[in-house]
């Protein structure tokens, strides 16, 4: 008896939460539109584990819906081979456009020439340190190892 009002509870819950979900994405998939937290029953730890992956999973599919939204085809392009070689920029770039955007500093579709603007932008803020410099010590030909034999 107690699993069948578990699992009623939990299916509540879940059309709560796609309702949610379908109605943030109707006003333009902004975040931060419900701000409730998930509580009630403060049951089991399995549950609230899941809980927080469908939590996650629902900001990351808001953080997809708002790039679409925010940036045209050509730049999304560019932010995913950006992401491929380096996941933490590619996340910075996108954090700071969903702030812009949310601020109301961008009118239209970022472009890629924006983009590329953008990240210049961002590689002049960060330290110099960071930056790879790679050294290449090649043998001189007078370097021979013919010289170990002449004893």
């Amino acid at each position: 008896m107690e699993d069948d009002e578990l699992q009623a509870i939990r299916a509540k819950r879940m059309a709560e939460l796609q309702a949610q979900g379908g109605s943030s994405a109707g006003r333009g998939g902004f975040p931060g539109g419900s701000g409730s937290p998930a509580g009630g029953s403060g049951g089991g730890s399995g549950a609230s584990g899941q809980e927080d992956a469908e939590k996650k999973q629902q900001v990351e599919d808001m953080r997809r819906n708002m790039l679409y939204q925010i940036l045209d085809n050509n730049a999304r392009e560019r932010l995913a081979r950006i992401n491929m070689v380096k996941a933490d920029k590619a996340r910075a770039v996108e954090d700071l456009l969903i702030k812009l955007a949310q601020s109301n500093q961008l009118r239209n579709k970022v472009s890629e020439q924006q983009l590329i603007d953008l990240l210049g932008q961002i590689n002049q803020q960060e330290p110099s340190a960071s930056q790879t410099k790679i050294v290449y010590n090649r043998r001189r030909f007078d370097d021979d190892s013919d010289d170990e034999y002449d004893l």
